[in-house]
């Protein structure tokens, strides 16, 4: 089956100025899924889709293509991920190319494994699903959540639990943040979707500086020797 992977990277970023190529101990981020994506083996095409001069520049350095510019509604603040995935497909349909499986791989997670690609699209061609991504478990049961008004009075979300062990509480999961497969014709819209779980070491959500420096430290950790 033809398999593209498509990493999303437009220029503009509010928290982070210039997030998708920011050097992320000693080359820009965006390189690390560039690079995991050629080295799994699994794309027939890897691509980058963005708006943004430099950011095309940098990823063709790194071997992905980015054989054309995404169009200005999908460029804006308010852009959905669904379209400008269907804009890449829609594209490559138009110069000939048909794949029926895509990956999603976004721009900042250095972080990301081969192997852990190879574990998602494997449960998408072995399973029912229609779309895979990996899952970290929240590090406290979300059923014992609290909330403060403005006051700082605090409240339970989910009073029920007050007095429950929290090894009796189903344990949940939030989304990785890192990539996702899917097959072509149901592109994100089908609900039937599959997850496997990723340790938390493998997994952090980069909105902040101080977000970026724990990402560093887990990578140094992880990869430090």
């Amino acid at each position: 089956m033809n398999k593209i992977a498509i990493i999303p990277a437009r220029g503009g970023s509010k928290r982070i100025p210039r997030k998708n190529i920011k050097d992320f101990l000693g080359k820009p981020i965006i390189a690390y899924s560039i690079e995991a994506a050629l080295s799994s083996g699994l794309f027939d095409l890897v691509m980058v889709s963005t708006d943004d001069e430099e950011i095309a520049d940098i990823s063709k350095k790194y071997g992905a293509e980015v054989p054309f510019f995404r169009s200005k509604k999908n460029a804006d603040d308010y852009a959905i991920l669904n379209d400008v995935l269907k804009e890449v497909i829609r594209y490559c349909q138009d110069i000939g190319k048909h794949f029926e499986i895509g990956c999603c791989i976004l721009p900042t997670a250095p972080l990301i494994t081969t192997e852990n690609l190879h574990k998602g699209y494997h449960l998408l061609i072995e399973g029912i699903f229609d779309s895979v991504r990996p899952v970290v478990s929240f590090p406290s049961p979300i059923q014992r959540a609290l909330s403060l008004d403005n006051q700082g009075r605090v409240r339970m979300l989910n009073p029920e639990h007050y007095r429950s062990r929290s090894q009796d509480l189903e344990e949940t999961y939030h989304d990785a943040g890192q990539f996702y497969w899917f097959k072509i014709p149901e592109l994100l819209t089908s609900d039937n979707r599959g997850a496997f779980i990723v340790d938390a070491t493998h997994f952090q959500d980069i909105d902040t500086l101080t977000d970026w420096k724990l990402a560093e430290l887990k990578f140094q950790l992880l990869y430090s020797g």
